[in-house]
C-alpha cells in the first residue's frame, strides 16, 4: 500500500515542503531514498523501536520510503515522525483519511517520545503558504509555530498521540497564541539603564546618535573607563521591534534552535556578545549544513565585540561584506543560502597593549610603533565601515560620587524614537530601508545635501584625515541623523562638524 505524508526541509530562513511516500509490499528489507543524509538513513531504526515501544507493530515486509523532490538533500531528524505516520497508515494501524491535510515534523526517541526540532517557525509559515490545514510537531516547538495565524497547530508528546489524533479516538485542542498580545508583552524590560552610568555625557550622546540612525560604533579607551557598561545599555534606548522585525528575528533563532519551549516570539532586540576566540564560521555562519552565525543571530539587534584587536584578523575581515550588504550568503557545492545580517556593530578596544595611551593621568609605556602595530590589527576597510569612533575617558571622582541621578534610558529612548519616525517617513517609499545607516551611496547623495560652507569643511576634513569615499558617505549619514535628532530639515554646519568629530582613529595624533 502507498501512503503520502508531508514534512519540510529548512534552507536558510525559509522552508520547502517535502512529500514522503511510503510503500509496503512483499519482501523483508527497509529502504529509504531521496538523497537522505546519515541522520535520515538511521531514522528507520529509531522508528522501529518507537513503534514497538508504543505497543504498535512494525511491518515485517519490504518498506520503501521516498523523500521528494529527490534531488534535494534531506538532513536532520525531523523526518522521523512523518515517516512513522506513513508506515503506520500504510500498514492499516492509523487512519490515512486526514494525513494529507497536515505537515508533520519531529524526532522520535526509542520509547516513542517526540523530541523538538529546529526551524518550526519557517516550516509553519511554509505550511500555511502551501495551503495545508495544520501542522503537527513536538510540544516543545508548538508555541513558536502557533505565532502563524490561520493554521491549526497541534503539539504532541508521544507517537501514540498521533495515532489517537488520526484515528479520532481522542480530542486534541490546537495550540493558540495571541501574536499581538505576545508581542506587546515583556517588551522593553531591561535590567540595565543609562542612569546607572555616572558622567560620560559625551559618550551617551554618541550612543544616542548611533541608536537613532542605526550606526556602527567603536569605543576606544583605557581599562575600567566604562566601555562595556555603556555598550550593554545601548539596547535600552533602541526602539522596540516591530511585529515584522520580531517575526524575522524569531525565524533566525528558530532555525538555529535557540528558542526555549516557553518562547513563541522574540520581543526584545537581540544582543550578541561572542568571545574573541570565536571562529569565522561561528561568526558569519556556515558548516556542511549551513547554520546562521552570530551576525545573523544579531539581526535587528546589536553585535558587541569586546576587545576588538584580540579577535583573529580573518574573523574580522569576513564581516566586511555583511556590514555593507546587511546579509550573508553561504555557498556550498549543492546549495546557496542567504541569512539576513542587519545589525548594529558595537566594538570596544584599548588604545594600546597596556591600555593607557592618551590617558589624562597615567603614563603609557608603549612606543608609537607598538601602538601603531596594535591599532593595525584592525584593517582600514573595516574601520571605514564603522561610523562613529568614540574616545572614552575615565570618570573622575566628583562625577562618580555625584548624588545627582543621570538621565534615564526611557528619556533618551523617546528622542531616538522621534528621530526614527522622521526616518521612517523619509524612506516610506523605499522597501527594506528604515533608518539612515541603511542608505546606499545614491540615497546619500539625494538625502544628505550640504551647502557651500559645509562642503568646504568636509573637504578640509577629508584632506587632513585622509578619508576614503566610504568614510565620506558615513560622515554624511551620521550628520543626517544628528540633524534628525535636533528636528532640523537640513544638515547644518554644526551637525557636520559633530559627525566629523566622531572619526577619532582617522586623526594623525593616534600613534603619531
Amino acid at each position: 500500500m502507498l501512503i503520502k505524508t508531508f514534512g519540510s526541509a529548512v534552507f536558510g530562513v525559509n522552508a520547502l515542503t517535502i512529500t514522503i511516500e511510503v510503500s509496503i509490499s512483499s519482501g523483508n528489507k527497509y529502504h529509504i531514498v531521496g538523497l537522505p543524509d546519515n541522520a535520515v538513513k538511521e531514522s528507520l531504526r529509531r522508528i522501529e523501536s518507537a513503534i514497538q515501544s508504543s505497543g504498535l507493530k512494525m511491518p515485517r515486509q519490504k518498506i520503501v520510503v521516498n523523500l521528494s523532490p529527490a534531488d534535494i538533500r534531506k538532513e536532520g531528524t525531523s523526518y522521523d515522525l512523518p515517516i512513522a505516520v506513513g508506515i503506520l497508515a500504510a500498514s492499516g494501524q492509523l487512519s490515512a483519511e486526514r494525513v494529507k491535510d497536515f505537515v508533520i515534523a519531529g524526532e522520535l526517541s526509542l520509547d516513542g517520545g517526540i523530541q523538538p526540532v529546529k526551524g518550526a517557525l519557517p516550516i509553519s509559515i511554509q505550511t500555511r503558504k502551501a495551503g495545508f490545514t495544520g501542522f503537527i510537531l513536538p510540544k516543545d516547538n508548538s508555541r513558536e509555530a502557533a505565532v502563524v495565524e490561520d493554521l491549526l497547530i497541534y503539539g504532541m508528546h508521544h507517537l501514540t498521540d498521533l495515532v489517537s489524533f488520526f484515528n479520532e479516538t481522542a480530542v486534541f485542542e490546537p495550540i493558540m497564541v495571541n501574536t499581538k498580545e505576545e508581542f506587546s508583552k515583556n517588551t522593553s524590560l531591561y535590567d540595565h539603564d543609562f542612569s546607572d552610568v555616572k558622567g560620560q555625557e559625551s559618550i551617551k550622546r554618541a550612543l544616542e546618535i548611533a541608536a537613532a540612525g542605526g550606526h556602527n560604533v567603536i569605543l576606544i579607551g583605557p581599562p575600567g573607563a566604562g566601555k562595556t557598561m555603556l555598550a550593554k545599555r545601548l539596547p535600552t534606548i533602541l526602539p522596540s521591534l516591530s511585529l515584522e522585525e520580531a517575526l524575522e528575528t524569531t525565524k533566525i533563532h528558530s532555525v538555529a534552535g535557540k528558542l526555549s519551549a516557553a518562547q513563541s516570539l522574540m520581543t526584545e532586540r537581540p544582543f550578541r556578545s561572542p568571545h574573541h576566540s570565536i571562529s569565522d564560521v561561528a561568526l558569519v555562519g556556515g558548516g556542511s549544513n549551513p547554520q546562521p552565525g552570530e551576525i545573523s543571530l544579531a539581526h535587528n539587534g546589536i553585535l558587541f565585540l569586546d576587545e576588538l584587536p584580540e579577535f583573529k584578523r580573518s574573523v574580522l575581515e569576513v564581516m566586511r561584506q555583511p556590514l555593507e550588504d546587511r546579509k550573508v550568503t553561504i555557498s556550498r557545492s549543492r546549495l546557496s543560502v542567504d541569512y539576513p545580517a542587519s545589525f548594529m556593530l558595537i566594538a570596544s578596544m584599548n588604545p594600546c597593549p597596556c591600555g593607557f595611551y592618551n590617558h589624562p593621568e597615567k603614563e603609557c609605556g608603549c612606543s608609537p610603533y607598538i601602538v601603531q602595530k596594535y591599532l593595525s590589527k584592525i584593517s582600514g576597510p573595516l574601520m571605514d565601515r564603522i561610523d562613529l569612533h568614540v574616545e572614552v575617558t575615565p570618570v573622575n571622582f566628583n562625577e562618580l560620587s555625584s548624588p545627582y541621578p543621570s538621565e534615564q534610558s526611557i528619556t533618551i529612548r523617546k528622542r531616538v524614537i522621534q528621530a526614527r519616525l522622521i526616518q521612517e517617513s523619509r524612506f516610506a517609499n523605499h522597501s527594506g530601508l528604515y533608518y539612515n545607516a541603511q542608505m546606499s551611496s545614491n540615497m546619500v547623495r539625494k538625502t544628505c545635501k550640504i551647502n557651500g560652507d559645509s562642503l568646504i569643511l568636509i573637504k578640509k576634513a577629508m584632506e587632513k584625515l585622509g578619508l576614503s569615499a566610504r568614510a565620506y558617505d558615513r560622515i554624511l549619514k551620521v550628520s543626517r541623523t544628528i540633524a534628525d535628532l535636533s528636528g532640523s530639515k537640513d544638515i547644518e554646519m554644526e551637525h557636520l562638524a559633530e559627525a566629523i568629530h566622531y572619526r577619532s582613529l582617522d586623526r594623525n595624533n593616534w600613534a603619531g
